[in-house]
């Protein structure tokens, strides 16, 4: 598979396993001489477009499996009409909607549209309305939606079908827009209309090679379709071989060390498969925050993991995002808190800290799957508590949690500096004070035990 315009039946043969896919019934719709408008020509451009595609419409629906995984399909047939929606088009992605939700199955759409079909007016940007109205009935289903953004996805495509998916991936080097190619701005930068533009905004989740698309979906299938726990999922095992602080100082210390263990080691060490999902969906994208779905023993789990740094808004939002997918698919959470704090310039304040992180504090309180925190390093106040799973937080033996940092209150207090260690005893912030505190349920070693 390419970045080129391959045909919807080529792009549905370059991922389905052979002999897989099986085409749903087009809704039969009756319509006027050159359709709803009385556009001259109109039913001439569609029968030339059938004789040069051999399709009757721009999509083509089905069902096929991938990598092993059954799913509902769409696909776009750009050749047609540029890719056009027009009400035959809402008609069969109704249906393909509709075969997903009463089959309980993933659905799955390869986009290349070029928008709304100018030749049906405001019929056929109603559409949109239509998909949206499929998206929330699916999404409400818990079944979930993966994008896959061929070359170009823009219009009411992309701001439907691919922006409103839970998952979106993209080919490199596709245009994706709101604006196609035609109606931007004369002065506009054209790298923020292509998939890697996109992907550096926040709103794809991953920019996938054409040669490695088959098994990147298939992957997320197999994910999605993994069994989940119904209890909370084990807190990783501790990764440094250190002993629980004899002061609250040395809590600091060993939780700011350089080579203490870090989210990316965790995470690698505690599941056989992870999947990214990147970026907040309004315009930012925090490389501290790691998020995605995995698999543990078999069984699915999604992550947001702090990496050490100050977390900015998009990284909260990001979190957010997928404490809320997990919990719509019933996916237990797994949160590593690693902090120094929220980023507080002006920046980060501009962007909305406040909120942000109010919504992380809000989807983890509102989440009916089970969460399980582990503190890995420094727990800075309410940037990290936003992460932190009431009742079921565990943490490390070279990790702390504060209100605030220990130099920081020693300012407050207007103590000297020299007094900072012993404002972080204190302060109680050692691991064991935790426990004892009620903060962390128990203090994780090397094995996994507490």
């Amino acid at each position: 598979m390419t970045t080129t315009r391959l045909s919807a039946r080529a792009a549905i043969a370059a991922l389905a396993d052979p002999g897989s896919f099986a085409e749903l019934p087009a809704p039969q719709r009756e319509s006027a001489d050159d359709g709803p408008l009385g556009w001259t020509g109109y039913d001439a451009s569609r029968a030339r477009a059938t004789a040069r595609t051999g399709e009757r419409e721009s999509v083509v629906t089905g069902t096929a499996r991938i990598g092993g995984r059954e799913a509902a399909l769409i696909a776009f047939e750009f050749g047609f009409l540029g890719g056009s929606l027009g009400e035959r088009t809402g008609d069969r992605l109704e249906a393909a909607y509709a075969h997903a939700r009463a089959h309980r199955l993933p659905l799955v759409s390869l986009i290349a549209t070029g928008g709304s079909r100018m030749q049906e007016g405001m019929l056929a940007l109603t559409q949109l309305q239509r998909v949206a109205r499929q998206c929330v009935l699916t999404r409400a289903a818990g079944l979930p939606q993966i994008a896959v953004l061929r070359d170009p996805t823009t219009g009411g495509g992309w701001a439907t079908l691919g922006a409103g998916a839970d998952v979106v991936l993209a080919l490199p080097g596709a245009q994706v827009g709101f604006a196609g190619s035609r109606v931007r701005p004369a002065d506009a930068d054209p790298a923020a209309y292509t998939a890697e533009g996109q992907y550096a905004a926040g709103h794809v989740d991953a920019v996938v090679p054409p040669g490695e698309l088959p098994g990147v979906l298939g992957d997320w299938l197999r994910v999605l379709a993994a069994p989940r726990a119904t209890a909370p999922v084990e807190p990783p095992a501790a990764l440094a071989a250190v002993v629980p602080p004899e002061t609250g100082w040395d809590a600091v210390r060993q939780a700011r060390h350089p080579d203490r263990p870090r989210a990316q080691a965790y995470l690698e060490a505690y599941f056989e498969l992870r999947l990214p999902l990147r970026g907040d969906r309004s315009g930012g994208a925090d490389p501290g925050m790691l998020c995605g779905i995995g698999l543990r023993g078999g069984r699915a789990v999604a992550y947001a993991a702090q990496c050490g740094t100050a977390t900015r808004p998009a990284g909260y939002r990001t979190a957010a995002r997928v404490i809320r997918l997990a919990d719509r698919l019933g996916i237990p959470v797994l949160t590593l808190v690693d902090t120094p704090g929220a980023a507080n310039d002006a920046a980060a304040e501009q962007a909305g800290a406040g909120p942000a992180i109010a919504d992380a504090f809000a989807a983890l309180a509102a989440a009916t799957v089970p969460v399980t925190t582990l503190l890995i390093g420094e727990g800075g106040s309410g940037g990290a508590l936003a992460l932190a799973a009431p009742g079921n937080t565990w943490v490390t033996p070279d990790s702390y949690f504060s209100v605030i940092a220990p130099e920081l209150a020693t300012a407050i207090l207007k103590r000297p500096r020299a007094e900072a260690p012993a404002t972080a005893d204190q302060l109680r912030i050692r691991p064991q004070d935790l426990v004892a505190l009620g903060v962390a349920r128990g203090v994780v070693g090397p094995a996994g035990g507490a």
